[in-house]
């Protein structure tokens, strides 16, 4: 059984087992029973208390803190292929019973004769994210404390640094989920998000930059120096007076090398979506009829992989009630597995990989990364960099665009510079990386042994729904890329 994040009262959810108002499995069955009554072929409910708050410091003053609770109930019906769902944000019993019986009519619409519900069983969890304090039981002051401190340290970095905004979210979500094939799961998931930008301002010139991190901690993140409070405003600043100098890129197609850690996003987004199974169900993927096949460099391992100890996606259990667990998606370029939840596994005809995640109880659950990792290889970082006579190397994303159909994508880059003769010379701005998904798999020629995860910065947003995930990459030497010199 997980090790469940220790709470006080007030942050517990009124639904919790052993609570005074617990949601139990015979209430649980007797909603089960009114989804399925117009038909559906499976059924599950699910539970969701949220307690979160925000906190922010912008030129130095409080300008943000608040403290928001959310409840409620969401209803999945299913027959077939078709989908009813439904919700609430109370949870009386004739506003639970409304919700089940609705998911069911979209779903069914009667004439069927509807599926028994099984006795539930708990499902038996793994413990990825036990946090002995979290941080909402902690006093404002502490964590304003924090702010205070980034803002100091990134002004202190440098003078030209002229603004500074720090930024702190934290929260605590508890999930219980009865299905009506008999899985009951019950979660504490806690999550911190810290964030500084900074802006430097010279002869008329004005750079930012950012710095922050977080994942399924407590306070407890803050106790080591590379992610202290003062090391992310650090980097904020730093960032911020490196790109003073930035010149316009080059433009062509030119050797990239990404940089271990954030350039993951990259993987994510032009890779891992298209890996992501209902796209590859409804055949609107890239990667659809591709198992089995080679898709990219033989040096190229993909895995995403939910129980990644207090990183930002780890799961102890996904929205469906299935455990967070390890998936090999490319093995030495070979595509072997797409990422799934309970409607894709049973259209492929296998086990769900608990990758069905929804951002709330207001929404369905769909196929959905966790964390994404391109492995590592043997070389060594500075031979990869010293290996390009003219190139870009690329350090920090700040956004882009993919279209999962064709792999095709747009990235800006926030951090780059420019590779001369092997080595790392101008900053660079404008920095656009344009090309396949696909494509840049199969140019990958140079693997460093330097794989890094991000400092769990990520949230991943699909059909409307945001999901926190995160990115891993070790140094990365790709043979060509199209560099656009200037700003999408």
């Amino acid at each position: 059984m997980a090790t469940t994040t220790a709470l006080p009262a007030a942050l517990r959810a009124p639904f919790a087992p052993g609570g005074a108002s617990a949601i139990d499995a015979q209430l649980a069955q007797r909603l089960l029973g009114l989804a399925l009554e117009a038909g559906g072929d499976y059924a599950d409910v699910y539970f969701e208390f949220r307690v979160s708050a925000d906190y922010a410091l912008e030129d130095e003053q409080i300008k943000t803190l608040g403290r928001g609770i959310t409840l409620g109930l969401g209803v999945r019906v299913t027959r077939g292929d078709a989908t009813g769902y439904a919700y609430c944000e109370d949870l009386a019993w004739e506003k639970m019973a409304h919700a089940a019986r609705t998911a069911g009519q979209i779903a069914a619409g009667g004439g069927h004769k509807p599926v028994d519900v099984s006795p539930h069983t708990t499902v038996a969890l793994p413990s990825f994210y036990a946090v002995p304090t979290p941080s909402l039981v902690v006093p404002a002051p502490d964590k304003l404390a924090l702010l205070r401190a980034a803002d100091k340290a990134a002004r202190a970095f440098d003078p030209r640094i002229v603004k500074v905004q720090a930024s702190f979210a934290e929260s605590i979500k508890e999930v219980l989920l009865f299905t009506s094939d008999g899985r009951q799961a019950h979660d504490i998931q806690p999550m911190i998000r810290f964030g500084v930008s900074a802006v430097a301002e010279e002869a008329g010139k004005r750079q930012s930059g950012s710095g922050g991190g977080g994942g399924r901690y407590g306070m407890d993140y803050f106790a080591q120096a590379k992610t202290d409070a003062i090391a992310h405003g650090r980097e904020a600043a730093r960032v911020a007076i490196a790109m003073l100098d930035a010149r316009d890129a080059p433009a062509g197609d030119l050797p990239v090398v990404l940089g271990p850690g954030d350039s993951g996003i990259l993987l994510h987004e032009a890779v891992g979506h298209g890996l992501e199974a209902d796209f590859n169900r409804k055949e609107t993927s890239n990667y659809t009829g591709q198992l089995g096949k080679q898709v990219a460099s033989t040096l190229c391992t993909v895995i995403d992989d939910g129980t990644l100890q207090s990183s930002r996606g780890a799961i102890n259990v996904d929205d469906e009630g299935y455990a967070g667990q390890e998936n090999v998606l490319i093995k030495d370029g070979i595509l072997v597995a797409y990422m799934h939840d309970r409607m894709s596994a049973k259209h492929f005809g296998v086990a769900p990989s608990g990758n069905g995640r929804r951002e709330s109880f207001r929404a369905m659950p769909m196929p959905r990364m966790t964390n994404t990792q391109l492995m590592g290889g043997k070389d060594d970082p500075d031979e990869i960099i010293k290996s390009v006579k003219r190139g870009i190397y690329a350090k920090r994303f700040s956004g882009g665009q993919v279209n999962i159909s064709n792999g095709d994508f747009v990235f800006s880059l926030s951090e780059s510079y420019l590779i001369e003769d092997g080595k790392l010379t101008a900053p660079l701005k404008g920095v656009n990386l344009i090309g396949n998904g696909p494509d840049i798999l199969r140019k990958v020629d140079m693997l460093g042994n330097d794989f890094l995860l991000s400092d769990g910065i990520w949230t991943c947003g699909k059909d409307g729904q945001s999901v926190p995930v995160n990115v891993a990459t070790p140094t990365v030497r790709i043979s060509s890329i199209t560099v656009g010199g200037t700003q999408v």
